[in-house]
């Protein structure tokens, strides 16, 4: 008799997280589970992975995907008890997830029909309710389809359906199963799923109770996630020295400490300042003399942060990499890190005038109060940018801008406004005001820093938080609602962010070409003006 080798008979399944280099394996699942209906795209996933990691787990037998379950953290009750899918599941997956909601969402549960009848249905509910009791949420909530229906329609009511399956008159496979697993019929829902024609479009609202949730000291629901911001107009001048600039910069700072302020943002090349203490140089020298005090810039505004307990989004400098000039935002948070922005679009008189190159990538930070992205001037007036930024979760987006005339600063508002409307975000702006003669950039300024917001009865008439009078040195205060973004998104009068057509059109982040160095014109000392959004 030969010998017995177990690897003939055993399998190795694993319950393990779903991750980004899971989606050709999930689009094939679902064709097989779903025949018919559209997947989820890549971005979609990637998207639902990274923001809510935990909550998305995948069956593994023997290297093979073999099932998935999808899931959200969701305040349920901000949709009504007769909720439809979409209302929750929207074409932008990922974008309902909320960290403090105090449920968790089924989105769905998909099994191989080949593996089958091995209880790996069951073993994903079970995972669904350790994450729930892990997370201390109140309840998992789900919609559960009715496939057989279409076949009785004619004879009896959802209603009646589902009292029959109950009642084990009918068999219903999927809602029998979820009445095993410990969820209770809260509601018949018609139109829950309008695409699903074997429930003709109804869905059944379930929920299973998590009794081991804790209720915090105080009650759960949130009214507000207040951020200050402070938007810094400021006001270029000539200095003797790095220290006077650092001055002149402190004093902002210190202002807006005693305003209490999360944020503090400065504007674009403001650091063009110290062009007027360093000698007369040729374009492509001066640039170059600026960059060198980067790194005195990043220890400045990086004390500041930490000293003042203020995050701050320090305007933007020109910085050296790679033999080349870019124009980089930086964030400093107030716990010591740093993050940086590059500036995506330049303009023509900017790549002419300094040889600045465009950089690469939307970048979107966590902080202490929330989630944020800057965009440099002229990348406002490209909506794409913004889009992105709020698809990868982005709520604030502070815009520093250098304009030369009310043409061009209109620009930057009107597009700054447009992009708090088209995402409901807020958006943060701060320009330059006065003049310094002899430093390209700095002979001529206009400004109006201001702070935009959604157009929608919650918010400030206009859409205009908080606005500095035109062209004097100033700081504008104003106090914003995370919260109310979020559940305007969710109920507001019109959703623009939520009711996008992505099933016509997306907008996607690529790998970008690599830059073509531009140089800047020589023979020419560094006066006159450019405009730089």
């Amino acid at each position: 008799m030969p010998e017995i080798d177990l690897d003939d008979f055993q399998t190795q399944l694993r319950v393990r997280p779903l991750t980004p280099a899971d989606h050709d394996a999930i689009v094939r699942l679902h064709g097989l589970c779903f025949p018919g209906m559209e997947t989820w795209s890549e971005r979609e996933l990637d998207a639902l992975t990274e923001r809510f990691p935990e909550g998305q787990i995948g069956v593994e037998i023997d290297g093979r995907l073999v099932a998935t379950a999808l899931s959200l953290q969701v305040d349920v009750d901000e949709y009504g008890p007769s909720h439809v899918y979409d209302d929750v599941v929207h074409d932008d997956l990922a974008g309902s997830h909320d960290p403090d909601g105090d449920s968790l969402y089924g989105i769905e549960v998909a099994v191989d029909p080949a593996f089958q009848g091995m209880r790996i249905g069951r073993r994903l509910y079970e995972e669904r309710k350790v994450l729930c009791r892990r997370l201390n949420l109140k309840r998992i909530v789900i919609g559960g389809r009715l496939p057989g229906y279409y076949k009785v329609a004619d004879e009896m009511t959802a209603q009646e359906y589902v009292e029959a399956v109950v009642a084990r008159e009918l068999v219903e496979p999927v809602l029998s199963f979820q009445l095993a697993n410990g969820f209770a019929i809260k509601r018949v829902v018609k139109g829950y799923l309008p695409d699903d024609e074997e429930s003709l479009g109804h869905g059944v609202i379930m929920e299973w109770v998590n009794l081991h949730y804790q209720p915090d000291s105080a009650e759960r629901t949130r009214s507000t996630f207040p951020v200050r911001v402070c938007a810094v107009q400021y006001p270029v001048r000539p200095v003797a020295s790095f220290d006077e600039f650092a001055k002149q910069v402190t004093f902002f700072v210190d202002a807006a400490g005693g305003y209490r302020a999360d944020f503090v943002l400065f504007p674009e090349i403001f650091t063009l300042q110290l062009l007027s203490f360093l000698p007369t140089a040729r374009r492509g020298k001066a640039v170059r003399q600026l960059a060198a005090l980067a790194p005195d810039y990043l220890d400045l505004f990086h004390d500041l942060a930490v000293r003042y307990n203020t995050n701050i989004v320090g305007g933007s400098t020109y910085v050296e990499e790679d033999d080349g000039i870019y124009n980089v935002a930086y964030l400093f948070r107030r716990d010591g890190t740093i993050e940086a922005q590059k500036k995506l679009h330049i303009t023509p008189s900017e790549a002419r005038w300094w040889g600045v190159r465009p950089g690469a990538g939307v970048r979107v930070f966590d902080t202490d109060r929330g989630r944020v992205a800057i965009s440099i001037c002229y990348d406002v007036e490209f909506p794409e940018v913004a889009r992105i930024a709020a698809q990868k979760g982005a709520q604030i987006l502070f815009v520093p801008f250098c304009t030369d005339n009310r043409q061009g600063y209109l620009r930057v508002r009107l597009c700054a406004q447009a992009r708090a409307i088209e995402n409901q975000m807020y958006v943060v702006t701060a320009g330059v005001t006065g003049l310094i003669p002899d430093v390209d950039n700095m002979n001529v300024n206009y400004a109006q820093s201001g702070v935009f917001t959604p157009s929608d009865f919650p918010f400030a008439r206009d859409g205009v938080a908080a606005e500095c009078e035109p062209n004097i040195e100033a700081i504008v205060v104003a106090d914003l609602d995370l919260e109310l973004t979020r559940r305007n998104r969710i109920a507001g009068t019109v959703r623009p962010w939520t009711d996008r057509r992505l099933d016509l059109y997306e907008v996607v982040e690529k790998e970008p070409s690599p830059p073509q160095p531009t140089l800047p014109i020589e023979g020419v000392p560094v006066t006159g003006s450019v405009e730089t959004g």
